[in-house]
């Protein structure tokens, strides 16, 4: 259990640092007139989650242990939906209902579309 439980903070310092960095970086390259970093990370975490899952746990080919690494430590870290929540919680304070809606909208539609992509880019390696 012990171990288990190191692997998932491990993971966590890493999706955690990811996060940090690809926020900065889409900041840095896109703007911040809309939280871009946030919809990347999260579209980005919805695929590797999947992929994970499908390639690891239903087929058996990832170790339990690096299956927690990767998605409740690196994952959980890394995907923001409290933070996306936030984000779309001020865009209707600031009574800015386009933004709002586009980011709910961009952040469900590309992370369905992104585990959807997980699922067929691990089926098509098995």
């Amino acid at each position: 259990m012990i171990s288990r439980i190191i692997v998932v903070g491990i993971g966590s310092f890493i999706g955690g640092i990811l996060r940090y960095l690809i926020s900065g970086w889409a900041a840095e390259l896109i703007g911040t007139d809309f939280p871009y970093g946030t919809l990347i990370v999260n579209t980005v975490g919805c695929f590797i989650m999947s992929f994970v899952i499908i390639f690891g746990a239903e087929m058996g080919n990832i170790d339990v242990n690096m299956r927690l690494f990767l998605t409740t430590g690196v994952m959980g870290a890394l995907t923001t939906f409290s933070t996306f929540s936030f984000e779309t919680f001020q865009f209707l304070r600031e009574e800015n209902l386009f933004l709002a809606g586009t980011n709910i909208f961009l952040n469900l539609f590309l992370g369905l579309l992104a585990v959807w992509f997980g699922l067929i880019v691990a089926r098509m390696i098995v």
